[in-house]
């Protein structure tokens, strides 16, 4: 029942964005990408679409990290992840630029192992998030945007058994990161 009310709570920016586009009010709207820079320090990727309109922008994740070993407990490794998000974000100017707030739902599906790395184990959380940014435009519409999240683990697996030891994927987790993005304006006629 969470994950059939998490995947109704993620679609509930895509029927707000119908329900705008079909305004005659909304004049311009947005698309862009962003890459952020955490993930490629891990060994990974990032990637992030997203559409705005007015002072909303929706965006979809996917991204690949590894969890740095000296962020785990002790004893435990290779602590890879892939996450899949659907996040809305508010502009405090009705515009893609300086600050925003953002909320969203994500989905990870990671894997383990101990130090020893015999075997892995795997699991699965729903996480819901929020967080918050700074868009600063460096040229045209390339932008950077520092921000800093956190995130709950709202359900899905507490203890893993890997190699006899249980690993307990945090409860809350904190992030920051710089992410890069571009984005481009479509007039609506």
């Amino acid at each position: 029942m969470k994950i059939v009310i998490s995947i109704l709570f993620g679609c509930l920016p895509l029927m707000t964005i119908a329900q705008s586009w079909s305004d005659s009010s909304v004049k311009k709207v947005s698309i862009g990408v962003e890459a952020d820079v955490l993930p490629y320090l891990t060994g990974g990727y990032y990637g992030s679409v997203w559409v705005s309109h007015q002072h909303f922008r929706y965006r979809g994740i996917w991204t690949q990290v590894t969890t740095p070993d000296f962020i785990l407990d002790s004893g435990f490794a290779n602590n890879q992840m892939m996450v899949y998000a659907l996040v809305t974000d508010y502009f405090f100017r009705n515009k893609v630029e300086r600050w925003w707030v953002g909320a969203g739902v994500e989905y990870w599906d990671a894997s383990i192992q101990t130090d020893i790395k015999t075997s892995t184990a795997k699991y699965s959380n729903l996480i819901a998030t929020a967080g918050c940014g700074y868009i600063w435009k460096v040229y045209q519409n390339l932008y950077i945007n520092p921000w800093a999240a956190f995130h709950v683990r709202a359900a899905g697996d507490k203890n893993v058994v890997v190699d006899n030891k249980i690993f307990m994927p945090a409860f809350f987790t904190p992030e920051a990161s710089l992410k890069i993005g571009w984005f481009f304006n479509i007039k609506k006629r």
